[in-house]
């Protein structure tokens, strides 16, 4: 097992921001609702913007920093209203780090959970139908899909899921 802490991102984190966004979007290009090609091309500017989202007043960024500095993977959550309630976004795991036995994954959900917590009851995730890997991780979790399917706008036709996990009540 690595060792690895979690920690919300800061806008001086923005290089380390953009390394991991763009390895996201290299290893699964389906997950997320931006292309690689897009994010290539986004200034310095929106990187440091998207570091500083580690601490917001709706929302929360959290990376697994194994203790040589590397970022093994990272969870997004913001509250778009009180109507939808908090949303986790931006899940990535490291392929050299996946797998219950090392524990990122967990560890980082178990934040944007606790994150949750303070904005609502539950928590919403939308996930490509097509990421089997991701919908197994999401279930043994506690999440269910709940019957809504949104279309994913990158490629029509296609599909995501919509899961929800209750926190309490």
């Amino acid at each position: 097992m690595e060792n690895f802490t979690v920690r919300p991102t800061t806008p001086e984190d923005w290089e380390k921001v953009r390394e991991l966004r763009l390895r996201m979007l290299a290893d699964t290009p389906r997950a997320y609702l931006e292309t690689l090609e897009g994010a290539y091309a986004l200034p310095d500017e929106e990187w440091m913007a998207r570091g500083a989202r580690g601490e917001t007043e709706f929302g929360t960024s959290l990376v697994a920093e194994d203790r040589y500095g590397r970022w093994l993977g990272g969870m997004g959550g913001f509250r778009p209203d009180e109507v939808v309630g908090p949303l986790l976004v931006g899940v990535f795991v490291d392929p050299s780090v996946r797998g219950r036995a090392h524990g990122v994954a967990d560890a980082l959900l178990d934040g944007i959970e606790a994150w949750a917590l303070t904005l609502g009851d539950a928590l919403t995730l939308h996930v490509h139908e097509e990421n089997p890997r991701a919908i197994a991780f999401y279930e043994r979790r506690g999440f269910v899909a709940d019957g809504v399917r949104i279309p994913y706008p990158l490629v029509e036709g296609e599909w995501e899921l919509q899961m929800v996990k209750r926190l309490r009540g």
